[in-house]
C-alpha cells in the first residue's frame, strides 16, 4: 500500500515593534529554546487564522497579520523522526498583552530581542526558520495576504 507524504503545516508570526521582535521560549525535548511565535494549522481554518490564534495561545496577545512574509519548507531528522514542514510566516500588529490569559502549555515566557541578539543565539533556535523569516522581513519581503486563498470547503468539510 503507497502510503502519501505529507508536510506538517505551521503558521508563524514575525512581530516587531521599536527595533525588537517578539520571540517565545519554550520547553523542548532539546530544552529550552527560542522560536516565533508558531504552531500547527489545525483543521478548519486558514493559514491567516491559525497564526492569529497561535499567537494569542503563545504570546497572550492578539494579532493582526498585514502580510505573509514567506513560505518556507524545512525538514528534520532525529533518532526515530523524519519531519519536513511547510511554514507560512506572517508580519503584522500586535495588540497588549491579556494579562488574565495563560500561555500555552510548554511556552515559558515571551521575549522581545533585537536581530543582533537574535543571531547571537542560534543555537538556541528551536527552527533554523527563525533567522530566515527573519531575514527575510528585514529585507523588505511582505506579500499580499490575498496571496493565500482559503476554499470555503475548508470549513465545512465538503
Amino acid at each position: 500500500m503507497d502510503t502519501r507524504w505529507k508536510p506538517s503545516v505551521t503558521v508563524a508570526a514575525v512581530i516587531e515593534q521599536d527595533g525588537r521582535f517578539l520571540l517565545v521560549e519554550e520547553e523542548t525535548s532539546e530544552g529550552l529554546r527560542l522560536n516565533n511565535p508558531a504552531g500547527h494549522l489545525d483543521p478548519g481554518e486558514s493559514p491567516v487564522e491559525g497564526c492569529i490564534r497561535e499567537t494569542l495561545e503563545e504570546t497572550a496577545c492578539p494579532f493582526t497579520p498585514t502580510h505573509l512574509v514567506g513560505i518556507y519548507l524545512s525538514r528534520v531528522q532525529r533518532p526515530g523522526s523524519d519531519v519536513t514542514y511547510l511554514r507560512f510566516a506572517f508580519c503584522g500588529r500586535v495588540g497588549a498583552r491579556e494579562p488574565q490569559r495563560a500561555l500555552d502549555a510548554g511556552i515559558v515566557r515571551t521575549v522581545w530581542m533585537t536581530p543582533e541578539e537574535i543571531r547571537a543565539s542560534r543555537d538556541r533556535h528551536r527552527s533554523p526558520l527563525l533567522l530566515r523569516c527573519l531575514d527575510d522581513y528585514l529585507a523588505g519581503a511582505r506579500h499580499p495576504l490575498a496571496l493565500i486563498a482559503t476554499d470555503p470547503s475548508v470549513y465545512t468539510g465538503g
